[in-house]
């Protein structure tokens, strides 16, 4: 179980809801870092009193410091990150970053000898294999904290050797599960924001609805279970009560229930291999809603495609398809592109890149990240 614990994202839906398995599990936060809601980590330095915290807005870095003097010291930017990341004191850090931006702290933080508890999903879209190299090189536990993940995380447990014919990762289908491709061309920001099931960030919400939340989450658990593509299928689950499943070589199939509630798989990742009690509202198998599962609509939610399609590819195209895709994304919250053109621009930056497929490194993981928002921005232009 963590008994020291480094949060990168503090401040976000994983890392507040972190905090409130920490306050229920007594773990002590030494390092936090947010970006710019210094209102919201001033309250988390008071309460937690880490040793050590990152704000990488720099101006927001120096009001801070202004706030609360000597209490924890500040750090800054980029590197900041990559600081508290391998700071010395904690065994776990947990990576509830963003974006790309989280990759750098994470080598830091298995190179410092730290478990991952890993929800930045960008980190290993853009570099599994890196990092999953690197954890076996140093040793260290990378811990899904994706509900999905951490459901096959634990419908894996006690089945080590036995041979997997596939998992199940489960989508909720997100806001637009029922629209047509017609009414999808008039949906707005507002509309994309409207989770049926999850109280989660604004980027993760939209990719949820282009359902490239789960295109992102099937090239991670590739590497998190080293699968081969074909054994990775998506279901539609609408109830968001089965979290993913296993189906075993001899058929027996093994799933995850539970309420759809984030500190659960955030808990199972602090506290494994322990169970401890949580007190956070249980599954009522009597009162829950019918279970049904369909196959996604790759033609209407395109992303998920562009996903799979960057997958089979593999190489540096799931890092360019990633860029492509926070730009995007970032464009239709501001309102600048309607939410179809999202996978649209994405596939016209995949399909202009020449790809790298093999001996890359983390700088050309970055590279290829830069040049996916370069491009994409001359699309948008």
């Amino acid at each position: 179980m963590t008994k020291e614990l480094v949060i990168l994202g503090s401040t976000g839906s994983i890392g507040t809801q972190a905090l409130d398995v920490c306050r229920t599990l007594g773990i002590k936060v030494c390092g936090l870092s947010a970006h710019k809601n210094i209102d919201l980590l001033e309250q988390q330095i008071h309460e937690f009193n880490p040793r050590l915290a990152c704000v990488t807005d720099e101006k927001s870095a120096l009001e801070i410091k202004k706030r609360i003097g000597n209490k924890t010291e500040i750090i800054t930017g980029t590197d900041g990150l990559v600081e508290i990341a391998s700071m010395s004191g904690a065994d776990t850090a947990l990576n509830a970053l963003v974006g790309v931006i989280g990759l750098r702290p994470t080598i830091a933080a298995i190179e410092s000898g730290k478990d991952i508890a890993i929800a930045n999903k960008e980190v290993l879209v853009t570099a599994g294999k890196l990092i999953m190299d690197l954890a076996r090189e140093k040793q260290v536990r990378i811990l899904p904290v994706d509900s999905e993940h951490s459901a096959v995380f634990q419908c894996l447990q006690g089945n080590e050797g036995n041979s997997i014919k596939a998992i199940y990762l489960t989508a909720s289908g997100g806001p637009f599960r029922k629209k047509t491709k017609s009414e999808l061309e008039t949906v707005t920001s507002v509309d994309a924001l409207k989770h049926p099931n999850w109280d989660m960030g604004p980027k993760i919400t939209i990719d949820s609805a282009t359902m490239m939340n789960k295109g992102l989450e099937v090239i991670e658990a590739l590497w998190l279970f080293d699968l081969r593509l074909e054994q990775v299928v998506v279901l539609v689950h609408p109830q968001s009560i089965v979290h993913s499943m296993v189906e075993f070589s001899d058929g027996a199939i093994v799933a995850q229930l539970g309420v759809p509630d984030m500190r659960l798989p955030i808990q199972y990742a602090l506290a494994y291999p322990n169970r401890p009690d949580s007190g956070y509202e249980r599954l009522n198998l009597l009162s829950c809603p019918p279970l049904s599962f369909e196959p996604p609509d790759t033609e209407r939610f395109p992303c998920l495609r562009l996903a799979i399609e960057a997958a089979d590819d593999g190489g540096l195209l799931p890092a360019v398809m990633n860029g492509a895709n926070e730009v995007a994304v970032s464009a239709f919250l501001n309102g600048s592109i309607p939410f179809l053109r999202i996978p649209k621009l994405i596939e016209s930056v995949m399909c202009s890149y020449n790809n790298i497929q093999e001996n890359y490194s983390v700088n050309d993981v970055i590279d290829a990240d830069r040049w996916a928002r370069e491009r994409i921005k001359e699309f948008l232009n």
